[in-house]
């Protein structure tokens, strides 16, 4: 996944007044649509209609801020897929450096 960081953000006046910082739970919420995304679309397209619903995170690391100008490059794999469950390790990376880290879990639902 791609997200463009721009400086009209709205979160970006309060976060922090002078010295804007993208917070990191918005990072993490990135990843986590990313891996919805994967999940989504690694699915037999009968089984489509299945929302993807977020169950957890480890191991978070941030190692890098993230300023308005930035481009963040959301890279995920899959690490398990049983049954209704899916597992993700994931990076974020700004100019090729990772910002920030993290696993994730996440569960297709009954299809709606």
């Amino acid at each position: 996944g791609i997200k463009n960081v721009t400086a009209n953000e709205p979160f970006f006046p309060g976060h922090f007044p002078g010295h804007p910082i993208m917070p990191g739970v918005l990072i993490l919420e990135a990843m986590a649509q990313t891996a919805g995304v994967l999940a989504f679309k690694s699915i037999p397209e009968e089984h489509q209609r299945k929302p993807v619903y977020f169950l957890g995170i480890d191991n978070v690391r941030f190692r890098k801020m993230v300023v308005p100008g930035d481009q963040l490059r959301l890279e995920l794999d899959v690490t398990k897929h049983r049954q209704a469950i899916w597992g993700f390790k994931g990076k974020t990376l700004v100019d090729g450096k990772v910002v920030a880290e993290a696993e994730l879990l996440a569960m297709l639902g009954e299809e709606i």
